[in-house]
């Protein structure tokens, strides 16, 4: 299938924080767009762009070419791909089959074979780069699966992402994504600490940014979210809930290789006290809470 051209027909599943601006480049590129979501209204937006609804996955898969899905956790994975009324029992030979969801290696490895059964290009690919990275198309997609499926679809993920690359076969994406979430856990602890000590001496945290966000400190998460955190803005780019999922999953999957990965178990301790003091919805960087509350006078 020659991808990058009108004949490509893409169905989106997913239009949430991230799934809507993803969705919402290829309206812009003049891609036919079906979308499904479990609430139409977060789907609105997309369909006032020009992007149809379809009221069932089963339906959407049978008229796409180009299924790209950006869900929730890996029991949505499962049964948007494998599910009775799902992707793979209802698409039409020859789909290109794109999950951009953060989940498990085994479950992409698993949807690749149940795909090629049914003559389907399955690719894992999921990102980094948060509602920034998706509403700017500058994401960071991580994929894994055969080369010739990752050649054909490579021009569509371009229209997302900055920074494409195929890692291996299927589950590879989903491990290197473990090990971005892996980095990022134990980083923010340091943006959290590297504030709160900024506060406690008595200086401008946001002159201090200025500072070590130029320096060998500097990161994406002390760039992009210590702003927020010292601004109070808790606003969502990613989840504290959908964070906990994914360092559940690292911590699953290193378990198995026998890896040990005591700062992910460190950084997953905390979020789960955030989750607990209700902060579940919040971004991730309201992980700065816990060092307020927990700060002594």
């Amino acid at each position: 299938m020659e991808a990058h051209t009108e004949k490509s027909v893409i169905g989106f599943v997913g239009t949430g924080v991230m799934g809507k601006s993803m969705a919402s480049h290829f309206i812009k590129a003049g891609y036919p767009v079906l979308v499904y979501t479990r609430s139409k209204e977060k789907a609105e937006e997309l369909l006032a762009q020009g992007a149809v609804w379809k009221e069932r996955v089963a339906d959407l898969a049978g008229e796409a070419n180009v299924i790209i899905t950006m869900v929730g956790y890996p029991h949505d994975v499962e049964e948007v791909y494998l599910g009775e009324q799902g992707v793979i029992a209802h698409a039409k030979p020859g789909t290109y089959l794109i999950d951009m969801t953060t989940s498990k290696p085994s479950l992409a490895q698993r949807i690749y074979e149940e795909a090629k059964k049914h003559a389907l290009h399955s690719l894992d690919a999921p990102v980094s780069g948060g509602d920034i990275g998706a509403r700017d198309a500058k994401l960071t997609i991580m994929v894994g699966g055969d080369q010739e499926a990752f050649d054909a679809m490579a021009p569509l993920l371009r229209i997302m992402g900055t920074n494409v690359i195929l890692q291996g076969g299927p589950g590879a994406g989903q491990h290197t994504k473990m090990c971005n979430q892996i980095t990022i856990a134990s980083n923010m602890i340091g943006v959290c600490e590297a504030i709160s000590y900024a506060k406690k001496a008595g200086l401008d945290p946001t002159r201090v940014l200025d500072s070590i966000g130029a320096g060998a400190a500097g990161s994406w998460s002390l760039n992009n979210l210590a702003p927020r955190m010292i601004a109070g803005n808790y606003a969502p780019g990613f989840y504290i809930k959908h964070m906990i999922k994914d360092m559940s999953i690292a911590l699953e999957s290193a378990k198995e290789m026998g890896l040990l990965t005591p700062g992910l178990e460190l950084a997953k301790s905390l979020y789960d006290e955030m989750a607990a003091d209700g902060e579940e919805n919040s971004g991730t960087q309201a992980l700065i809470k816990w060092y307020e509350r927990n700060q002594r006078p």
